[in-house]
């Protein structure tokens, strides 16, 4: 009998060129360029072309064009938000917003899948907040775009390279969850639309995407450096995952946290929330090592991901939204290659059920 692997652990179900993890020593690899030489250095349209290049053979020469005229294209959906819709999280009606979209597997579909999360979060978020949607300039660039769309103004400079610095982190991370399910589904060939569904619906879990909105409670319950001690050791004595901490991969700090720490310190607004932030993480750190010796807990993406989208005006609720701006490129990258020369996913099982009475 073959033995089961619990969640996967350890089980290698693709090749890819797309992305490396490498959880012992604290480094991402996105094909062949490490995370400290992409993070505050490129775009996340250039980033489009780096996880796209040689698997959409009708890829774009303007990225960013191309990227614009989709924000318009699937702006059009957004005529469809109802009260049905706004009455849902902002990650459930942007997902319903996004099965508008026509299924197919062209570089077209897979810009208005780039371009659906953006649009569609700030429309929610705006039409939440009773106010009306902003149309999207096709003339900017995507973060600053998103910004605009989101507030109805134009955001500074510094602002939209810290949302690019963000959108670019965590644009692909090896086979997570959510990748890993819009690879399930893109070898279907159910189509990119399909797939990207399918990535939002994994992001959406508190155990994956789900978790950054909570370290700004926890942010703020804590109040003031002084009480961080208090607090953190009551909840680990509850049994509470502390969010912002420890990574099922990563066995060193997260190299993530500290692109998007150094993207919160361009926002010079924020220093004394950075400040109380970086308290709250020496505290934390110190207690996990004497509670939990004989494990690797560290910070990991989501703590400086809380810190950063709450200084560019997302709320809580819309964070993981945030996520999928970014992660979209990395589902449609890994869907191509998956269609590309991978057979249908269709893993084995172990039974362990009951077997049927033989007959007397």
């Amino acid at each position: 009998m073959t033995a089961a692997s619990d969640g996967l652990e350890g089980v290698v179900a693709a090749e890819t060129v797309l992305s490396e993890v490498d959880g012992a020593n604290g480094v991402l690899i996105v094909r062949g360029r490490s995370l400290d030489e992409l993070a505050g250095r490129t775009t996340y349209e250039d980033m489009v072309g780096l996880l796209f290049g040689g698997f959409y053979a009708d890829l774009p020469a303007n990225i960013p064009a191309a990227l614009g005229v989709a924000r318009v294209e699937v702006f059009k959906e957004v005529a469809a938000l109802d009260t049905g819709l706004l009455d849902r999280t902002p990650i459930e009606a942007m997902r319903a917003l996004t099965a508008r979209l026509g299924d197919g597997d062209d570089a077209q579909v897979a810009f208005r899948l780039l371009a659906a999360p953006a649009v569609f979060t700030a429309a929610v978020i705006r039409a939440q907040a009773g106010e009306a949607p902003v149309a999207p300039d096709p003339t900017l660039r995507h973060a600053a775009d998103i910004l605009r769309m989101l507030r109805g103004a134009t955001a500074s400079a510094a602002e939209a390279d810290a949302l690019d610095t963000y959108l670019v982190t965590v644009a692909d991370h090896g086979l997570n969850a959510s990748t890993f399910a819009a690879r399930v589904v893109a070898s279907t060939r159910a189509g990119l639309t399909s797939a990207v569904l399918a990535g939002i619906s994994a992001l959406k879990g508190p155990l994956h995407g789900g978790a950054p909105g909570p370290v700004i409670e926890m942010l703020d319950e804590i109040g003031e450096p002084g009480n961080a001690r208090a607090w953190i050791e009551g909840a680990l004595a509850r049994g509470d995952r502390l969010m912002g901490f420890g990574h099922r991969i990563y066995k060193v700090r997260d190299p993530r946290a500290d692109a998007l720490k150094a993207a919160v310190r361009w926002l010079d607004a924020r220093q004394g929330r950075l400040e109380f932030a970086e308290a709250v993480e020496a505290a934390a750190l110190a207690i996990l090592r004497e509670h939990k010796p004989n494990r690797a807990l560290q910070t990991n993406v989501e703590f400086y991901t809380a810190l950063l989208l709450e200084a560019l005006d997302f709320p809580p609720s819309a964070f993981t939204n945030v996520f999928a701006m970014g992660r979209v490129a990395g589902w449609l990258a890994h869907a191509r290659e998956q269609l590309a020369g991978g057979r249908l996913i269709r893993p084995a099982s172990v039974y362990v059920g009951p077997m049927p009475k033989k007959a007397a």
